[in-house]
């Protein structure tokens, strides 16, 4: 036995003991929300009239660097959402008559939607379960913004990291 080793005293066992991370810990109250994502990206939504045609739509979504349009009625309500995938299924199907067809034809109108106070983990499970990659936040019916799968991801590494840090000074002191 060492020299500098002392046994353990009575009162060191009244110390209250730790535990490791759970899920019941990574899923708390105080999660990460979709406001938080919409806070940092900003409320705006690109979005497109049900009337518009495919090539239309093309061209914003190439125009924007993005993978999807909001479909909106005149009173800027949700109608549903056209994703690129969307547009390359249509394209398999009636090659070489797709661009003029309308939005309205091809979009999908059952929308998947969260509201701003929702968990990022309750998001992302329902975007990995449904196999899409962009919802919709709507806020008293109203359309808030937009979500995508690589935001929620990016979000959740920027905290592993900063977490990660706080560890690594944690231990260097």
């Amino acid at each position: 036995m060492p020299a500098s080793y002392q046994a353990p005293m009575r009162k060191d066992q009244s110390k209250s003991k730790t535990q490791s991370q759970s899920a019941a810990t990574n899923v708390q109250s105080n999660a990460a929300s979709v406001a938080q994502i919409l806070k940092g990206k900003g409320e705006d939504v690109f979005s497109i009239k049900p009337s518009a045609t495919l090539g239309e739509a093309v061209q914003v979504l190439r125009d924007k660097r993005i993978g999807a349009l909001i479909v909106t009625d005149d009173a800027g309500d949700l109608c549903g959402i056209l994703s690129e995938r969307d547009i390359v299924r249509k394209l398999a199907d009636t090659p070489g008559q797709t661009l003029p067809q309308s939005v309205n034809d091809v979009m999908t109108s059952k929308v998947e939607t969260c509201g701003p106070d929702e968990a990022l983990v309750s998001v992302l499970k329902r975007m990995t379960a449904g196999r899409f990659r962009h919802m919709p936040v709507l806020a008293n019916g109203k359309l808030k913004g937009m979500v995508t799968i690589g935001d929620v991801v990016n979000f959740r590494l920027t905290e592993l990291e900063h977490e990660a840090l706080q560890l690594k000074q944690l231990i260097v002191g």
